[in-house]
Order: C-alpha cells, then structure tokens, then sequence
C-alpha cells in the first residue's frame, strides 16, 4: 500500500479530476451539438414492458350528456369551431385532448334544425350512436341515416357535413387518429362549400345501396381508398352476435370465448379493417359472463351501448351502464364482467400496430 502523499497517489487523483472533467466537457459539448447519448437515456428509451403515459379513465354519459347539453345552449356550430364536439381528456396525457396516444374521442351534439358545415381533412373518422335518431350524415354529398347503435364511417379526405333535420337534439360519439397523425406529421384540413351538399333523407344511401349486400360483390364497382361502405347498421350487427350466441349453445364454434360474441367491421372489399388506422368492433357477453383477462400492445375506448357490468383496468375497477366510455392504454390488463349482459363498442389502434409489426397479446384464462 502507498504512503499518504505518494507521488503515484497524487498522480492517480489528478487523472481521475481531470477525467471527470473531460467527461463533463464532453456532456456540454454534446448538448450544445442538441445530441444525447444513449448510455445516459437507454432505460426510458427501451423499457422491459411499454409504459404508457396514458391512464386508466372513465367518461360517465350521465356527465358528458348534460354538458353537451349546456354547449348546445351556449356555443353555436358553424365555421370557425366548425364541431360542437368535447374531447375525452386523459388525465396521463395534460395539455392534450387525446383519449389515448394515439386515440381522440369525443361526444357530439347536434341541435333541431342545426347544421355542421362540409370540410374533410387527414384523419380517418367515425360516429357511432348510442341513442337517437333524425341526423343525416352527408359524406362526399351521399347522404347516411344515423341510427341508434349504426357505426358511420368517414375515411380521411372525405367531405363530410352533418344536419339535424328533427326538433330534437342528437349527441354520438367520434371517433379519430388525431393524435397519430399529430404525431406522424400527416395532416391535412380544408373547409367545404358552407351550404349543404344535398339535404335528401333516404332510408340507405347510394354506398349502401351498393356495398351492403354481405356476401356480394358489385363488379362494376370503382376501387376506392378505403371501405366503400358508410354505414354499418345495428340490425346486421345485432344479428350476428345473437346468432353466435346461439350456436354456442346448439354446441358449435363461433365466440372468442364462453358467453363472448365479437363482431368486427370491415371493408367489403377487402376484408380488411373498414378504417386503415382503427379497428372497430362489437362485442356481446351474454348474462353471468367474464372475459379473460388480456394485455394488448395498443391502445383502445370502450363504450358500452346497453347492459351492466364491471370493468378492471390496470388497477383501477368500473362499475358501467350504457353510454359510459373508459379507455385501456398500452399492455394495460383488461377484464369484463357481468351479471345481467352487456353491449360494448370498442376501438383501437390495433391495425397500426399490426402493420409495423408491432402487435402482441397476452391473454390470462378465467379461474373458476
């Protein structure tokens, strides 16, 4: 062992000093050039599991319903705000109105009489009602009933326009990839002419007319961008989950698992997603019913369209009726139950994920 004061001694703390020196210069001269090294950031950058910023968060419709409401008396739809629709804000993501980070849901409401002008832009849409009925749609001057429990679609770059044509106020849920397209640096906006491109009131629009026969291909039909078909309707999609529902019972396959019928919208003329970045699906648990518990790369917002039932999100535990909304961020465990049947809408950005390469699911069995 060296002497205090040895010269080697004094040597060894001056190159340590000088190294810690030089090490800080070259911190300071890596912030100056705006670099970062890897070695100092690789655990937030590359965690174990995705840790998500987003959060576990309900919207009761018996609170958003009354607040559109009261926007419907004081804020007027018309260029400028263009939408009368609120945003469900996540509480992990401040300073945003996003759902999720890459989801954007929000209530619309439409007053009797009210009209929301043309104007398409990048982001891919949908509207699904809860309730009511009396509101036209008019996508690319196709005019689309909407109807309790119908999924609408508009595909992004399509002129869209919205009228109430009753003496009643309707609300519905939108839904978009906002935030994905934000963080993509993808998009587009233009405004429409400001009166209504047509003001027909048709039973089924020209798309359906067209695309709506299942099973059925129109040849003649010109390729389009995206789902050539606007409207999914209630009573198609009531009828396939009552039937796999039944044929579960007669003993043959059909359900995602005991008790859980599942029904996804697609385009049909490919089969593929209807919307290139969000999958929308319907599901159906029949009374007593629990689903597994899974963990999905991705994110998603529920609503429940009718029933009762419990959610658990993480750690968090919801009691939900009809009309309520809760979002499931990234590899968040996700379990329903419920006693007396439950309805609920859901979509997600799975088809992103899956197209990157991206998509991964862990599912736990239920124990008895």
């Amino acid at each position: 062992m060296l002497a205090a004061g040895h010269p080697e001694e004094v040597r060894s703390a001056v190159t340590i000093t000088e190294e810690r020196a030089a090490l800080e210069r070259l911190y300071a001269d890596f912030e100056a050039a705006h670099l970062t090294p890897l070695w100092t950031q690789r655990e937030g950058l590359m965690t174990q599991v995705p840790q998500p910023d987003a959060v576990p968060a309900l919207w009761r419709w018996s609170v958003l319903h009354p607040l559109a409401e009261r926007s419907g008396d004081l804020v007027p739809v018309g260029r400028g705000g263009e939408r009368r629709a609120i945003a469900l804000a996540n509480p992990g993501l401040p300073g945003t109105a996003y759902a999720t980070a890459t989801l954007w849901a929000a209530i619309q409401y439409l007053g009797p009489g009210e009209e929301a002008p043309a104007h398409r832009h990048s982001q891919t849409a949908f509207r699904f009602v809860v309730e009511g009925e009396g509101v036209w749609t008019n996508v690319e001057g196709d005019a689309v009933a909407m109807r309790r429990g119908d999924l609408l679609l508009t595909p992004g770059m399509h002129f869209h326009e919205h009228h109430n044509t009753t003496d009643r106020p309707m609300a519905w849920i939108d839904g978009l990839d906002i935030p994905l397209v934000r963080q993509l640096d993808a998009g587009f906006f233009e405004f429409g002419p400001d009166k209504l491109s047509t003001r027909a009131t048709p039973a089924a629009s020209r798309n359906e007319r067209l695309w709506g026969h299942p099973g059925l291909r129109p040849v003649g039909a010109p390729a389009t961008p995206a789902s050539p078909l606007m409207a999914y309707r209630w009573e198609h999609t009531d009828a396939a989950l009552t039937a796999q529902l039944e044929l579960e019972d007669e003993g043959f396959p059909g359900v995602v698992e005991p008790g859980h019928a599942v029904v996804r919208f697609t385009d049909p003329a490919t089969a593929r997603d209807a919307l290139s970045t969000i999958r929308t699906e319907m599901h159906r648990l029949r009374a007593g019913a629990r689903t597994a518990t899974t963990r999905v790369c991705g994110s998603a917002v529920w609503q429940v369209f009718d029933g009762t039932g419990t959610v658990s999100v993480g750690d968090e535990r919801y009691e939900v009726g009809t009309g309520d909304l809760f979002a499931v961020p990234s590899w968040a465990p996700l379990t329903i139950t419920t006693e007396g049947g439950l309805d609920a809408f859901r979509f997600s950005d799975d088809p992103v994920y899956e197209a990157l390469g991206l998509a991964r699911t862990h599912r736990e069995e239920p124990t008895v």
